[in-house]
């Protein structure tokens, strides 16, 4: 076939990133915005109306933003990348971004050697957050749910869309810490495996009526909690389970599954009944406690079954199979003509529940892997968000069990690391600058615009033009209301840091965050201070900023080094 229209050459773009600079500053200030617990919230939605979201979280903004450039698309890739892997430090990790970018890109420094020297900066950084010596970390306990429940705390606080008070933040970490708790295993093995947390969700009710089931919660409205219904157990007094994945409603076959032959005087209605009171007779007989299946169960069946105090759920859906099933140990049956005893599984117990105004029938494993976790909210959009949130915080939680640490919170990591940074670059050996092939001065310009960008991404928490300061003894970050004058005395002004560790009981000595840019500033190596956990403010976790730290630094790298830009246009 001949071609309609002739073939197109290739489009190259020289320099994209100067051509994007604009494009990247106005993602920056839109991040920017959105950063911290008094971030501005964000309405997406698409031109031509449909659903409009209402949140601050990077994965919604950078899903939902069309970004055609194709520097900002490397940009949002990689943070896409690292939130979805990680759910946490998404904002951080743009942020950081974007300013490295634009700091970098200033410098007189070939951009060979700002990539080289950035490269060993981030090497020291992650050797120094991994190191016993380090500052600005935190070792966490599992005995002690103090620093655990300051670190859900601190995810919740970070998503304002979420529409939560204090009273309710508090209610909701102690819940989020319990079920996921629940989904620890008793018996430690050589390879554990966490459970799952599932999350019910009841739209329109308030944040306190929110509730942590262990096991399985099934929303079953015909059941009501005025009828007590005894279920059949087994000798050992358990809870014998079959779960289907097919349907037993008693449907016909449908056109697609092909032509079928009826002989006369048959009626496939009856025939297809009378195989699922088969069925149900061979699970009565089986000591079955307990049906669950997917889709619909016929009323014929699912009566016989209640005569004979078989209690049977249906409609249970395809998301609750896989931890049903691992939580019973049942093997899903996909047939009404063949069972087989090995399918079946075990419960402790059933019960039912009324919560939030809705009724559940509860299912209790002998392990508790799984746990529900009923959240509630006032809106579907504040839901939504929360529902976020809460997947992060779990998220979190498993990613600290394999790496037991956090990072202090409140900017006190990034002004802390750009105070070490900053001490580490004036006492650099000169051996390390010949392996680097930089002069000194190359490389305090480029570890200035290191710290600077840093330090940006701590300012970035401030949405209400006050200052931010750091000290020079611990290099935490402090804030300072709006309404006071740059010329006060700083000590009279603050009481905690960004983090919440360190008091203003000693001289630590002030410097202004912004400001005093391309003038290297002669900082000491911050001193550790005393940690408390009742003092702490807010925990970031460690795995998620260590890898947002690696990302936001080696995406950087990439689009300052890109030259040209090729584009197919057909």
């Amino acid at each position: 076939m001949s071609r309609l229209e002739a073939k197109k050459p290739p489009l190259c773009i020289s320099e994209p990133l100067t051509r994007a600079s604009q494009s990247l500053s106005l993602l920056s200030r839109i991040l920017q915005s959105c950063y911290g617990p008094s971030g501005r919230l964000k309405h997406l939605h698409n031109g031509v109306g449909g659903y409009v979201c209402t949140t601050s979280q990077s994965s919604a903004i950078l899903s939902r933003l069309s970004v055609s450039h194709p520097v900002l698309r490397v940009l949002t890739a990689s943070v896409l990348n690292h939130v979805a892997r990680f759910s946490d430090c998404g904002l951080f990790t743009a942020i950081l971004c974007c300013h490295l970018i634009e700091n970098f890109k200033s410098l007189n420094v070939a951009t060979c050697m700002v990539i080289k020297i950035s490269k060993h900066l981030l090497g020291l950084c992650m050797d120094y957050l991994k190191s016993e010596a380090c500052g600005c970390r935190v070792s966490l306990d599992f005995s002690s749910v103090e620093a655990l429940l300051c670190l859900v705390g601190s995810v919740l606080t970070s998503k304002p869309a979420c529409m939560l008070n204090r009273t309710e933040i508090d209610h909701l970490t102690v819940l989020i810490l319990k079920a996921f708790l629940l989904t620890v295993p008793c018996q430690v093995e050589t390879n554990a495996v966490l459970g799952k947390c599932i999350i019910v969700p009841v739209k329109g009710r308030r944040v306190l009526e929110s509730s942590v089931f262990p096991g399985l919660l099934i929303e079953t409205p015909e059941i009501q909690l005025a009828k007590p219904f005894t279920v059949r157990r087994t000798c050992s007094n358990m809870i014998k389970t079959a779960l289907f994945c097919v349907s037993m409603s008693g449907d016909c076959f449908s056109p697609e599954e092909g032509t079928l032959t009826v002989h006369h005087g048959i009626s496939l209605e009856l025939s297809e009944l009378n195989q699922l009171l088969n069925v149900g007779k061979q699970l009565v007989n089986d000591e079955v406690g307990l049906v669950v299946c997917q889709k619909v169960i016929h009323p014929s069946l699912k009566q016989y079954l209640k005569e004979n105090h078989v209690m049977a759920v249906d409609r249970a859906g395809l998301s609750l199979m896989e931890p049903l099933s691992r939580m019973t140990g049942s093997k899903a049956i996909a047939s009404i003509h063949l069972l087989s005893s090995s399918s079946y599984g075990t419960l402790k117990d059933v019960h039912v529940e009324n919560v939030a105004s809705k009724h559940f029938v509860q299912l209790v494993p002998n392990d508790t892997v799984v746990c529900s976790l009923v959240l509630c909210n006032r809106n579907e959009t504040a839901w939504d968000e929360l529902k976020h949130a809460c997947e992060a915080a779990e998220h979190v939680l498993q990613l600290t069990v394999k790496e037991p640490f956090a990072l202090l919170g409140g900017g006190c990591t990034e002004t802390h690391l750009a105070s070490y940074l900053r001490h580490k670059s004036c006492s650099l050996a000169t051996t390390s600058l010949e392996d680097l092939g930089c002069s000194r001065t190359q490389y305090q310009l480029v570890a200035d615009g290191f710290c600077r960008s840093l330090e940006s991404v701590a300012c970035s928490l401030n949405h209400d033009d006050g200052e931010l300061l750091t000290d020079m003894v611990y290099g935490h970050c402090w804030f300072v209301p709006s309404h006071f004058p740059s010329v006060s005395n700083w000590s009279d002004l603050v009481s905690k840091c960004g983090c919440g560790i360190n008091g203003n009981t000693e001289n630590l000595h002030w410097r202004l965050l912004q400001g005093q840019v391309g003038f290297p500033v002669l900082q000491g190596c911050p001193k550790e201070p005393s940690a408390n956990a009742a003092d702490f403010l807010a925990l970031d976790c460690f795995a998620a900023k260590c890898s947002g730290l690696q990302v936001a630094v080696e995406t950087a790298s990439l689009v300052l080094d890109l030259s040209y830009v090729i584009e197919d246009q057909n």
